[in-house]
């Protein structure tokens, strides 16, 4: 199951306001290179993408994987952006939703934690994959699909 609200909330503070730390760098660029369907509040996902279009480092067209500019004043003014200028991330987005940027998230945002939103970003509930199987087997048994294939 992607990132709920919270989880999200925290996600962001953390990409924000760590990023000045040399140990939390890393984790931030690993978090900015995640595919944005993992964050399930639009809201957040919005913001999440402008920051990663924000923060995102030139590439040439080879097949480098991507870099992004992360300390000092380049991500400070990215961010500074967001909080006094929502409207640039879209067109639903007020203050108050970006009021979190910038915000340490606690203490309890650690190594382990940011682990476990790891498993989480890519998580899919075991509902979600009884049905994939199912549907595979039922492609696989229909006697119709059988029949034109022989052709």
């Amino acid at each position: 199951m992607p990132l709920d609200a919270e989880i999200g909330k925290k996600m962001l503070q953390l990409v924000t306001s760590r990023y000045d730390d040399r140990h939390w760098r890393k984790r931030i660029e690993k978090t900015l290179s995640l595919p944005q369907s993992g964050v399930t509040d639009p809201v957040q996902q919005q913001i999440f993408i402008y920051l990663k279009l924000g923060l995102k480092a030139y590439k040439s067209r080879r097949a480098d994987p991507d870099s992004w500019i992360l300390g000092g004043y380049a991500t400070k003014e990215v961010i500074d952006r967001i909080k006094f200028q929502p409207q640039l991330v879209g067109p639903m987005i007020k203050k108050n939703d970006v009021a979190l940027l910038g915000n340490d998230p606690g203490n309890d945002v650690t190594e382990a934690w940011w682990d476990d939103m790891l498993v989480q970003w890519f998580d899919v509930p075991e509902e979600e994959r009884l049905d994939e199987e199912e549907g595979g087997k039922e492609k696989k048994s229909d006697p119709s699909l059988e029949s034109k294939s022989e052709f």
